[in-house]
């Protein structure tokens, strides 16, 4: 019979196979693109880049990016929430991450991370940080979280601790027993200065940091519900940062004493203008206390952290430990401060100028009230002050990149050597 040539049973095999496969390519939906692994900075001003410069506009509540205001607008204006393109989290070696979002603000509480900032008294336009964080989870896949919190809360805040302590400082240097009828000015509280060294219970009390622990577990709690909301895959890194100090254990020889007066004298000028100008404006035996402030940060991190970490077995939280970061190398540790250290000077300006002053010497007590009385008015002009600078932030960096590749570790602490190199463990 005449025809087209049987096809045996193995070749028809064949040919159902191939063209299901080719009606299966067809007919498979286009696939999206996955979306770029993200990570993100929340918290306050030592996430935000406080310090580094190289500020960036911030988007406001209702959508706006605010670019530099200028040095007189409002603190509430949320370019002053100081994201820095110099940040830890933009320079840190992140392998895996392709995308890298700032939400911190300098000043934030643990209130902001579910309200908005602007809720609160001292506070900024912008949205609270776990709605911003929605909306970076729409374009990324959200899978390092560095978070920053503790120094400010509802008890005390970084800022109100660092001016009270230079200011009595300063405040004792220039004016002596005899002349407490001068109106000296205190640019925190805007009471008359009291002009001892600061204590322990002047950075924070017990009570103060029960109450701080408190308030920011509740905060970091808020952040681990959204994330779990809003990341698919379900696989994310929370690192939570503590604090370094900005002040060494121990002063420089050449800042401890000044024209042959100590800051246990009554006056004390060439002082104060030497340790302003280096960057350090605080009295000897503010240290140790300071030191102590720092210590009980970090005791409130660790504690946030491990209290988390036993609520949420399956979650990655890591506590980074960065206290010793910048060992060897703070204001007045060594001389030449504050071109060799890793923090930010404590400056002022006379009046919203946007120029900082950079020595005391040619001022006299009633020129120390008005300029510090700016930073009272506008307290962008010093916020920067005691900060990460760019070169601090670098070693920040180090430090994430160190938590970020240590892949189940609960705790990693950082350090810097006597060489200068930085030290994960």
């Amino acid at each position: 019979m005449l025809g087209r040539p049987l096809l045996t049973t193995s070749a028809l095999a064949g040919t159902l196979l191939l063209a299901t496969a080719m009606l299966s390519g067809l007919a498979a939906p286009a696939q999206a693109d996955p979306l770029p692994p993200t990570a993100v900075a929340m918290g306050d001003s030592f996430i935000s880049g406080e310090g580094a410069g190289g500020y960036v506009a911030v988007t406001d509540q209702s959508g706006v990016a605010q670019g530099f205001p200028g040095w007189s607008a409002p603190n509430s204006n949320p370019y002053f929430c100081h994201r820095s393109a110099h940040a830890s989290i933009q320079v840190a070696d992140l392998p895996g991450i392709t995308q890298r979002v700032n939400l911190a603000c300098s000043g934030a509480q643990p209130a902001d991370m579910a309200s908005a900032s602007s809720a609160r008294p001292a506070g900024r336009t912008v949205a609270a940080q776990v709605d911003q964080l929605r909306e970076v989870a729409r374009t990324g896949d959200v899978d390092l979280v560095l978070l920053g919190l503790g120094s400010n809360n509802s008890q005390f805040t970084f800022g109100g601790v660092a001016a009270e302590c230079a200011g009595r400082f300063v405040a004792d240097g220039y004016t002596g027993w005899w002349e407490v009828w001068i109106h000296f000015v205190n640019w925190v509280t805007g009471e008359e200065l009291n002009e001892r060294a600061c204590s322990d219970a002047d950075f924070a009390t017990a009570a103060q940091l029960q109450a701080a622990r408190a308030e920011t577990t509740v905060a970091v709690r808020q952040v681990l519900d959204v994330l779990a909301e809003v990341d698919a895959d379900g696989e994310h890194r929370v690192v939570l940062q503590d604090y370094t100090n900005p002040l060494p254990p121990a002063y420089a020889e050449q800042y401890r004493t000044e024209d042959g007066r100590s800051d246990t004298r009554d006056k004390y000028r060439a002082l104060v203008d030497e340790r302003y100008a280096a960057g350090c404006p605080a009295d000897i035996d503010t240290l140790a206390p300071a030191h102590r402030f720092s210590q009980n940060l970090g005791g409130l991190v660790a504690g946030v952290a491990s209290t988390l970490q036993a609520e949420r077995p399956g979650t990655d939280i890591t506590y980074l430990d960065v206290q010793r970061a910048f060992d060897g190398a703070r204001l007045c540790e060594n001389p030449g401060s504050p071109g060799n250290a890793l923090a930010t000077p404590l400056r002022v300006m006379d009046g919203p100028s946007g120029v900082h002053v950079q020595s005391f010497g040619p001022y006299d007590k009633l020129d120390i009230k008005r300029v510090t009385d700016t930073c009272q008015s506008y307290y962008q002009t010093c916020q920067e002050s005691w900060h990460p600078n760019a070169a601090g932030h670098q070693a920040l960096g180090r430090c994430l990149s160190g938590a970020w590749t240590a892949r189940g570790a609960t705790r990693v602490s950082c350090a810097r050597t006597s060489a200068g190199s930085i030290v994960v463990q």
